[in-house]
């Protein structure tokens, strides 16, 4: 009986020390998953990344290209990003318990030249982000009045339909760059 005692603690030990082993990858460091983010960390690297997409393209097409317009019946590449940076404050406003302030889109004669749209597309980013930050966890489980809907919704709710939003009108500006010629920054091989 001590026997088979013994020998079914050599059998769970070693197995243990197989299942340890097996949970490390290479070089002996853990292969166990990290930690899922916190509520507003997940919204912040959400909005955060279709913001960095939107600056690079902001920054990268060419000013003299501002004004391009695949057909006739679209919005320019320059009204593009404006629309689609304004309607951020659609969730930072409303977070902050505002109204949003650009209920149209801003007018390109108020931001004429690339820097001022650039520094237009960056700030609409960062104030969001801001907001988002200022919330933390907790407040992403706020409720606020979505300015189109009229409903109740949680802040984090509204932001990622900010997001979504941002994120479609990031694919239209990519069609923009190929029918224009051009490679959009996300598409370029990293260095």
């Amino acid at each position: 009986m001590r026997k088979i005692a013994a020998i079914a603690a050599l059998v769970l030990a070693g197995g243990l020390g197989i299942s340890m082993g097996s949970a490390r990858g290479a070089g002996g460091h853990s292969a166990l998953p990290k930690a899922a983010p916190s509520a507003s960390a997940a919204v912040l690297a959400q909005w955060n990344d279709v913001g960095r997409k939107l600056i690079a393209m902001a920054e990268d097409f060419p000013e003299d290209k501002y004004e391009f317009k695949p057909v006739p019946e679209q919005r320019t590449f320059a009204a593009q990003l404006l629309h689609v940076s304004a309607s951020m404050y659609y969730f930072t406003d409303p977070a902050e318990g505002k109204k949003p302030r650009y209920p149209d889109d801003p007018k390109r004669d108020d931001l004429k030249t690339k820097a001022q749209v650039v520094a237009f597309v960056n700030k609409c980013v960062a104030d969001g982000a801001a907001e988002i930050k200022a919330k933390g966890d907790k407040g992403m489980a706020d409720l606020v009045t979505d300015p189109e809907s009229k409903q109740q919704t949680p802040v984090a709710d509204l932001a990622y339909g900010l997001i979504e939003h941002s994120g479609e009108h990031y694919g239209q500006l990519v069609v923009y760059y190929r029918v224009a010629g051009l490679v959009p920054p996300e598409s370029r091989p990293k260095k």
